[in-house]
């Protein structure tokens, strides 16, 4: 019975990172409502900023991120030129009384880049925006990129939270996915990075990877928590081979199965409660002491395209080739492709090729649509507040989607739509009941769990 149920409710679906999502986003948003937008920005909002390197020194075959291999650092120093071309172009349109409240890197592989350069990258966004003291500084690291020289930079530019992106320690798995990485290496990694006073250490963890076992992912998963991370993300892997054509180097074959998949999620996650660490989500582990951890309890996480977050900036602005912003007024992504991003920055400073006006319903739908994402389910009241225009309608959905559930998905309490323990699991699924775009998008997706 549960098997079966695993294989109905696994068909792809968003991640819900945003609603709508990035494939009902158009040109009807370019670089001049952009312009616009953050024009508008004042005192009373928050800004958090993303910085995107879209350059590895390898190319791992699972990554389904926007990034390319180089062997070579020219590529890297001529981006990073228009990359800072960017950034003053926006720094420009941005109100100076707009503090940042965090500010992430992320790739490819941040990394990569000489220590001069990571320095001389921070001190270009510090001309360009204000920052808050207790800003959040964080990177995305490999360990394979790191040295004495790299660490220092990191602390020298205020890094705050390490992101390591581990996947599975067993070799048989990191030479199908083209990841070696081993334990003694990421350990080396952490241990530098806390000597050097970072305060918050991640670690993300891949479960449905070719060769992967039971047996496997639990010695990987007890071997990340004896490196004590503060957070622990658990992804399923997802196998786009039709959007990220490296993909198809992983055999097919050698991939578990949904239910397995599902098996092998619902094993990690026991361990990672049985260790202390407190459920996040449907994909993440934090320590109790931990910010994330502190916002789950509290009923303020958030969710963006970076995934859970203590965040509450009301706005991102995404830096880069392909970066994903949302400011108050709706979406907007950079030129993925990086030659002509660079032409974009070089000819006007901005390279927003496409993007979503938010209408006041997308905005309702969004709020429920995250609280589901976040909390596993939401409070009537507080939609009928927040979104009155809307509060029926989706009041009725909600309603009619719980008197229709067979699989104990859901319930209503009282004023609250909630999943059950059983339903958790399938958040991403139940939250595509309340999403009006679905059955329009040309987007494909991975499997929901």
């Amino acid at each position: 019975m549960q098997d079966a149920l695993v294989e109905r409710l696994s068909s792809p679906v968003p991640r819900y990172t945003s609603y709508p999502t990035a494939p009902h986003f158009s040109e009807s948003v370019g670089a001049e409502a952009y312009a616009q937008w953050l024009g508008l920005l004042g005192r009373e909002n928050r800004l958090s900023l993303y910085a995107h390197i879209p350059y590895c020194d390898r190319l791992c075959w699972f990554c389904a991120c926007h990034t390319k291999q180089t062997l070579r650092y020219e590529p890297v120093e001529a981006y990073l030129k228009g990359l800072h071309a960017e950034i003053s172009a926006v720094g420009k349109r941005v109100s100076r009384d707009v503090p940042v409240t965090a500010l992430h890197f992320g790739g490819g592989s941040p990394t990569l880049l000489r220590p001069d350069d990571m320095i001389a990258l921070k001190k270009g966004l510090d001309r360009s925006f204000t920052f808050a003291p207790d800003a959040e500084i964080s990177v995305e690291m490999d360990p394979n990129d790191l040295d004495e020289a790299r660490h220092d930079a990191l602390a020298a530019i205020g890094m705050t939270r390490a992101s390591l992106g581990i996947q599975d320690f067993d070799p048989a798995v990191q030479n199908a996915i083209n990841r070696i990485q081993t334990f003694e290496q990421t350990r080396g990694v952490v241990e530098a990075a806390r000597a050097r006073g970072v305060r918050s250490v991640n670690c993300d963890i891949l479960y449905g990877l070719p060769h992967q076992t039971m047996e496997t992912l639990a010695q990987t998963v007890r071997a990340v928590i004896s490196l004590n991370p503060d957070r622990i993300a658990l992804f399923g892997y997802a196998h786009v081979p039709w959007m990220k054509k490296h993909q198809t180097m992983i055999d097919e074959a050698a991939l578990p199965g949904v239910v397995a998949r599902f098996a092998q999620m619902r094993m990690a996650a026991e361990m990672l409660v049985a260790a202390g660490y407190e459920a996040i989500g449907i994909d993440h582990f934090a320590l109790p002491s931990d910010r994330l951890a502190a916002a789950a309890r509290g009923g303020t996480l958030r969710r963006n395209f970076q995934g859970y977050t203590d965040d509450q900036a009301d706005a991102l602005v995404g830096l880069g080739a392909s970066a994903i912003g949302q400011l108050p007024q709706g979406y907007f992504q950079n030129m993925p492709a990086t030659g002509e991003y660079l032409r974009r920055v070089e000819e006007g400073g901005l390279a927003v090729v496409r993007g979503y006006a938010l209408t006041a319903e997308d905005r309702a739908r969004a709020w429920v649509i995250e609280r589901i994402m976040c909390d596993f389910g939401f409070s009537f009241a507080d939609l009928a507040a927040r979104h009155p225009a809307f509060a029926a309608t989706i009041r009725a959905e909600a309603c009619g989607f719980a008197a229709s559930d067979r699989d104990d998905l859901c319930r209503i309490e009282g004023e609250r739509f909630l999943l059950t323990a059983a339903g958790s699991p399938f958040a991403r699924t139940v939250a595509a009941v309340f999403d009006a775009h679905l059955s329009s998008g040309r987007g494909r997706h991975s499997m929901a769990v």
